[in-house]
Formats: structure tokens, C-alpha cells, sequence
């Protein structure tokens, strides 16, 4: 708009209907919107893409004047849970149909000899590393929907608990895991994708097995609604100094009164460990970010995902110990109830062996510092 400040502070919300009304709000003339172009996108064909022209058309100011990044961050962050649930969802229906393809498919011998000695070759579920690739996804599935769910109550909670108190710790805490449900659940989502195609071996980069639609359709939850790295500096920049860290804080003492209750469960013991190695790593990470990001902002920026994704892994390892004892108290009350709960506990156990020590190599990723990223002149790239 004229005289609107040229940069973000300037943006307005406009709509810009197919067609004008005349005075007694009947329909009139089309208005002068077009579209110009569909984009040939490499995935998400089930919705179209396009271009769209607006030279001469009429358009309505929607809200207030030069307020519009503001109207639709409310949007946003909505947008952005709704994206992590993409993400998510996408890792599972790719797990699903690779874990049954593994019990299908044969090929080869178990290294611990044959299992399935009436056949030319074992299932590949047998082998570790289709298991380590399926086992990867389960934890990671499991926990996302727990974590997701889990959000879903804090959104509710900050519009609904009983005390102002309860209201701002929830807010407080959900907007803290915004950006890591978007960014952490959809680089996961991609990558778990990946995997999955690669256990159908030949067969998962042919279209008619589906899974490389998974992976083209996974690979835009990474882009739209902030791509990945915006969320990052986001949590770094802007969700974590907030308030003094007071969001941080509220977490991380919950997560601490987690593990304190797992005291005197031998079941519980190896999981509390490693989300306390975990928890651990993060709070020595963001002293870091503390010290050494304020007087030089691209140390943020180059340890911005590294955070971010060592924050997810706590989170989801988080949500691991609340199902390891809810897992533990159901095996208690009822012993029949075996497969279900028993699994939780193997996945949990797999979670915390497996993939929550990554956090030590994000935090020295965060520790790093810029010096090296930034080394290189620009025109030596």
C-alpha cells in the first residue's frame, strides 16, 4: 500500500474475490484475478499449485492496515502443528508399508543362522539393518504422536485451565515446541520416509509400490509454513529468551519431576538415564547459546538446527518416560495385557539407546560455534 513501510511491517491482508457484488449484494462482474500458471511440482499432485494474476483486479482490506504478518501468525502457528502432523503422519504410513513388505519379502540368510529353513531365503525383517531403519521410524512414530497429543492438550489448556497460572505455563510451553513439532517431526517424517523406501530395495523407487510418492509428497513439509531452518532461528532467536526463558525453565521442570518419579522402578532405570545424559546435553547447549550468541548472533544461526533437533529428541524422549510408566503400571495391574505394553517397553528402551544419545553430537554441533561455517569467502562456494 502507498506509503506502507517496504519491508514486513508494511504487509496487509487483502481478499480478493472471483467476483464483485453489486449494491444490493447480488453477484456481478468477475474481477480482474486470474490464474497464470500450475506449477509442476515434484509432489502433492492432489492439490493444484498456481500462479495467480492480480494486475487490475479490486481487493478488500482484511484487518488493519500494515497488521497483516501479524493476522497471520495466528494462522501460522496453527498451521504449523497441523504440519507436523503431516510430517508425522507421513513417517507412519511409510512405516507401515515397509514393515509389511520386510515380513513379505525374501532375500538372504540371518547372519545367526536360518529362520525360515522350509524356504529358498529369510524374510528381510531378519536382517539388523532393515531392522534399524524400521526400529528408527516405530520410536520416532510412537513418540511424535504422544508429543503431538500431548500439544494438542497444551493448546486447550491455554485457552481453558482452571487458574491464569495454568493458562500461561500451557501457552508458555507450546509455544516453546511449535517450531521444533514443525521443523523436528517433518525432517524426521523426510528422513523416515527415505528409509522406508530403501528397505523395499529396487521395488521403492518403482511408482507402482507407492512409496516414492511418500517420499516426493513428505519432502514439502520441510518447506511451507516457515521452512525448517526459519523455525530454527525462531526457537533460538525468539521462542527461547522469551520471558527471560521462562518457557524453558516451566519444561525442563517438568521433565525433571518426570524422572524424579521413576525412582525405585528397575523397568524405568536405563530410560531416566539417558533422557538425564539428554536433558543434560540441552541445558549445557543453551548456556552456551547464552553465553556466545548474544555478542555474536551467527553463532545462533549456525547452532540453530543442532538445537532445535537436540530439544525434539528431549522432548520426545520426554513423552517416552510418561508411556514407559503408564506402560509399567498397565503390566502390573494386568499381566495379561503382555504384547502391547511390552512392546512400548522394548521401543522405549530402543529410543533411549539408539537415538537419544544423538544429542551429544548436536550439542557439540551447537558448541562449535560459526568460525568454520562462515570461513569460506563467498565466492569460494
Amino acid at each position: 500500500m502507498p506509503a506502507s513501510p517496504d519491508r514486513v511491517q508494511g504487509i496487509s491482508l487483502f481478499i480478493v474475490p472471483k467476483f464483485l457484488l453489486r449494491a444490493d449484494n447480488t453477484i456481478g462482474e468477475r474481477n480482474a484475478v486470474s490464474c497464470g500458471n500450475i506449477e509442476k511440482k515434484m509432489g502433492i499432485h492432489g492439490n493444484a499449485t498456481c500462479v495467480m494474476n492480480y494486475d487490475g483486479a479490486t481487493g478488500y482490506l482484511v484487518g488493519e492496515r500494515d497488521k497483516g504478518l501479524r493476522a497471520m501468525f495466528i494462522m501460522m502457528n496453527a498451521a504449523r502443528l497441523g504440519v507436523g502432523v503431516q510430517g508425522m503422519a507421513q513417517s507412519e504410513v511409510a512405516y507401515q508399508n515397509a514393515a509389511q513388505y520386510a515380513r513379505d519379502r525374501l532375500q538372504g540368510r540371518a547372519l545367526t543362522g536360518p529362520k525360515n529353513a522350509a524356504g529358498p531365503a529369510e524374510p528381510i525383517i531378519v536382517h539388523p539393518d532393515v531392522r534399524r531403519m524400521l526400529m528408527n521410524a516405530r520410536a520416532f512414530n510412537e513418540g511424535a504422536r504422544a508429543l503431538m497429543l500431548w500439544g494438542a492438550l497444551q493448546v486447550d489448556l491455554a485457552q481453558v485451565a482452571a487458574s491464569p497460572e495454568e493458562r500461561q505455563r500451557a501457552d508458555d510451553v507450546i509455544g516453546l515446541l511449535t517450531p521444533v513439532i514443525k521443523a523436528y517431526f517433518t525432517d524426521k517424517g523426510y528422513e523416515n520416509a527415505t528409509n522406508a523406501q530403501q528397505c523395499l530395495g529396487g521395488h521403492g523407487y518403482v511408482q507402482e509400490w507407492g512409496m516414492e510418492q511418500f517420499v516426493r509428497d513428505a519432502r514439502i513439509t520441510m518447506i511451507y509454513e516457515g521452512a525448517n531452518g526459519i523455525q530454527a532461528l525462531d526457537l533460538v532467536g525468539r521462542k527461547l529468551p522469551a520471558n527471560g526463558g521462562r518457557a524453558l525453565r516451566t519444561w525442563t521442570a517438568e521433565i525433571v519431576a518426570a524422572l524424579a518419579a521413576t525412582s525405585g522402578e528397575p523397568r524405568l532405570q536405563a530410560l531416566a538415564e539417558a533422557l538425564s545424559r539428554a536433558l543434560a546435553d540441552l541445558q549445557a547447549a543453551t548456556q552456551w547459546l547464552v553465553r556466545n550468541a548474544m555478542g555474536r548472533p551467527d553463532n545462533a544461526g549456525a547452532g540453530a538446527m543442532a538445537y532445535l533437533h537436540l530439544l525434539g529428541l528431549v522432548a520426545l524422549g520426554y513423552q517416552w518416560v510418561l508411556m514407559a510408566q503408564a506402560a509399567c503400571r498397565a503390566l502390573d495391574e494386568d499381566p495379561a495385557e503382555t504384547d502391547f505394553y511390552t512392546n512400548k517397553l522394548i521401543t522405549a528402551r530402543y529410543f533411549c539407546s539408539h537415538l537419544l544419545p544423538e544429542t551429544a553430537l548436536h550439542r557439540a554441533r551447537v558448541e562449535a560455534g560459526c568460525e568454520d561455517m562462515m570461513a569460506l569467502d563467498a565466492a569460494a562456494f
